[in-house]
């Protein structure tokens, strides 16, 4: 006789204390991911480092997803979770040391230690498989994480001999074979499967932690003597990452349906991106006071970073409570600041005291913007 289906969770998860152990690991990793970014060439980072690092960020983004999803759905804070969570955090540590500049020197280390945490978490779902058989459903969706986890991890240990013969892809093949793959099998999930406060509360935390890297990395600008220069961009520096923090603490609070029953895919691509946007956003602060760095691509990754952001917080609003739903009165006026905030860079990219305020009313107006959509849901 089958057993019976897990039925959606009537009392929320909470977030264990292995869990942000856990994490603290990928604020050490997003460090050396930022690094990468530091070999200024002509005016700005050799696209083929900026390839490196894109593809070091969503590797390591996705390693945390993937991570997170088993927690959520299986987890259960046992030594079995802790055995294999403090394996991978013993795995990043290679990953760490292998994020440098001379990136290809540690090539092999590197990717060996990543698909060796991909199978960990594969083993995860392949034991959970004896609780839950007669369960289709949930061995459906077991099943189909394995492939994706065993597959990509076959796609990264395929880059090795394939680097020697000229053709590097396989590492990029690999992050979006895991992309595609876990928004193909979406729709396959069971949303009963998933506890989406624990699973938003999670992401919240990883955002939080991405932020301290940020606060981290403004202390620089207070660096050297005090004079009206050093004061007045470390201040529009810290009133930026500050208006940042409060949007996504606003959006969080008061505008998403942390109840819903969603598989939650969805929500963590949006995050993976969101974080990929912060991590820009880290590094393209530091460039705004590095003389090194030319004007227009300094310009146009700051640019880049603030509007991939602010993209994957509308985007995140797809999950906005009921009575929330996007309208016109609030895209038009969001629309008009992005337009103007884009043109005024661009007219004023060679005065820096203009330009770094320019970014500061941009990003408190966008907080505004979210704050009176928000006050929707206080009335």
């Amino acid at each position: 006789m089958s057993q019976k289906e897990p039925s959606l969770l009537t009392q929320e998860k909470k977030v264990e204390y292995l869990e942000l152990i856990y994490d603290l690991i990928f604020v050490y990793v997003i460090g050396r991911n930022n690094s990468l970014l530091h070999a200024v060439e002509n005016g700005f980072v050799p696209f083929g480092m900026f390839l490196t690092y894109v593809l070091c960020t969503l590797a390591i983004i996705q390693i945390w997803n993937f991570s997170t999803f088993y927690i959520n759905m299986f987890g259960r804070n046992s030594v079995r979770d802790h055995i294999f969570l403090f394996v991978n955090m013993y795995l990043l540590y290679y990953i760490g040391e292998g994020t440098r500049l001379h990136w290809e020197h540690f090539y092999t280390q590197y990717n060996v230690a990543w698909a060796l945490i991909l199978v960990n978490i594969g083993l995860q779902y392949v034991i959970e498989m004896r609780h839950h058989r007669g369960q289709p459903g949930t061995m459906k969706t077991i099943r189909n994480m394995i492939l994706v986890l065993l597959g990509e991890a076959a796609l990264v240990l395929l880059s090795l001999p394939t680097v020697a013969l000229g053709f590097p892809a396989f590492p990029f093949l690999a992050v979006l074979y895991g992309i595609g793959m876990t928004c193909y099998f979406a729709d396959g999930k069971k949303a009963g499967l998933i506890d989406f406060p624990h699973l938003s509360e999670r992401a919240m935390l990883y955002v939080v932690f991405t932020f301290g890297e940020m606060i981290i990395t403004i202390a620089s600008y207070f660096e050297g003597e005090i004079s009206f220069s050093s004061v007045y961009f470390s201040a529009m520096a810290f009133l930026i990452v500050a208006a940042l923090f409060l949007s996504y603490e606003m959006l969080y609070n008061y505008i998403i349906d942390r109840e819903r029953s969603t598989t939650g895919m969805a929500y963590m691509l949006i995050h993976v991106f969101l974080i990929f946007a912060m991590n820009n956003l880290t590094v393209a602060l530091e460039f705004m006071q590095d003389p090194q760095v030319a004007l227009r691509p300094k310009t146009f990754f700051l640019v880049s970073a603030f509007l991939l952001y602010y993209a994957c917080l509308l985007a995140l609003m797809r999950f906005a409570k009921g009575w929330l739903g996007l309208c016109w009165r609030f895209v038009v006026p969001v629309a008009v600041l992005v337009v103007l905030f884009v043109v005024l860079m661009v007219v004023l990219m060679g005065h820096m005291y203009a330009n770094i305020a320019v970014s500061a009313a941009f990003v408190y107006a966008m907080f505004a913007r979210i704050y009176l959509y928000s006050r929707k849901q206080r009335r």
